[in-house]
């Protein structure tokens, strides 16, 4: 029975029930891949049968950026990762996805900074400044995880759970850094600064995905991003806080400025690789010790720990250009693990 309802008709003409996935109305051309239609595969499993390749594209990564985008087709993104609308493994699709809605996030964070901005600097009221400062110091963090969120292409981790991550994950990465600075607090340095930050994030992420459920590398990517979301923005806020009662307003700006132009390199991007890495040594089988000294995850959990030493490295040209450098090899390495995630899912898929 039809149900007229539900019907959506997509770009390309061909119209489809939403609930049922019944095709009403069909195209004799081939379907276009960026169209709207790509949104439901999971659902009704009509992707068309022809090879893809899997190498990334970014042009046609983020080709939907700045094309037009319904309300439904937002809604549809943060639908996904409970037990009624996790997808099974024959039909997730391992082509790259072409995120958008992380751009969309970012243009709303900005608005609101701006209004608390007008708040504080035209109208002179000091209300503002919380809102001033929780939303400047989540804005890059938040946006970088959306992507991440839109990346995982198992669609199998509900928007509640990651937004539990951020909180719960962020906090406790931030109390477990401190125990581990307690007890390095007469040698602090570059190389110490990062073995117990990136130690700290990695025993939280490892925490949360251990279990079977999260056995995708893209989950550990997008569970880990989760946690570094939580640590930076926490870890800026104080910052931002730090600078507002040294009683200059501008250093305010700088440091939510800063922070947030290089939070997508650090933080967010290695705690996500760490999750990934976990993620790719320990595949379906059951948590074990040994897991964390296999060569696979402790060549990329050392990367992350070199990485972010360098970055606290007092050396000259170290900002911006050093860092500009490390924020570009981090997300080398973050989309070599997502084409990884997407061969994972193809293999996977040719078992069932």
């Amino acid at each position: 029975m039809k149900c007229p309802q539900c019907v959506y008709t997509n770009p390309d003409g061909v119209k489809f029930c939403i609930s049922c996935g019944e095709t009403f109305v069909k195209n004799n051309t081939q379907e276009d891949e960026n169209s709207f239609f790509y949104e439901f595969a999971h659902y009704v499993d009509m992707v068309p049968r022809f090879e893809r390749s899997i190498e990334p594209k970014f042009q046609n990564v983020f080709s939907r950026v700045f094309r037009n985008h319904s309300e439904l087709e937002a809604e549809r993104l943060f639908i996904v990762g409970t037990a009624l609308t996790t997808p099974k493994i024959s039909e997730v699709t391992d082509t790259w996805p072409k995120p958008w809605l992380f751009a969309r996030v970012f243009i709303i964070a900005l608005l609101a900074f701006a209004g608390f901005y007008i708040g504080v600097n035209y109208f002179g009221n000091i209300n503002f400044i919380p809102g001033l400062i929780i939303v400047g110091a989540f804005a890059v963090p938040l946006t970088t995880l959306i992507f991440f969120w839109e990346m995982n292409a198992p669609q199998n981790i509900a928007i509640y759970r990651i937004i539990y991550v951020v909180l719960i994950g962020g906090i406790l990465s931030m109390l477990a850094a401190l125990v581990f600075f307690d007890i390095l607090k007469n040698m602090i340095n570059p190389i110490t600064i990062g073995i117990a930050e990136e130690l700290a994030k990695a025993i939280t992420v490892i925490s949360f995905v251990r279990y079977r459920k999260y056995r995708y590398i893209l989950n550990g990517l997008l569970i880990g991003s989760a946690v570094g979301a939580g640590f930076a923005a926490f870890e800026t806020a104080g910052y931002a806080l730090r600078s507002l009662m040294s009683g200059d307003a501008q250093n305010l700006y700088t440091t939510i400025l800063l922070r947030g132009l290089l939070a997508p390199g650090g933080h967010v991007a290695w705690a996500a690789l760490t999750g990934a890495a976990f993620c790719r040594v320990q595949g379906d089988h059951p948590f074990k010790l040994n897991t964390l000294v296999k060569f696979k995850f402790l060549r990329v959990f050392f990367l992350v720990v070199l990485m972010h030493a360098l970055w606290d490295t007092p050396i000259t040209g170290m900002f911006p250009f050093g860092q500009a450098f490390l924020i570009i090899a981090s997300w080398i390495v973050v989309f070599l693990m997502i084409r990884a995630g997407l061969k994972e899912i193809g293999e996977k898929k040719s078992l069932v």
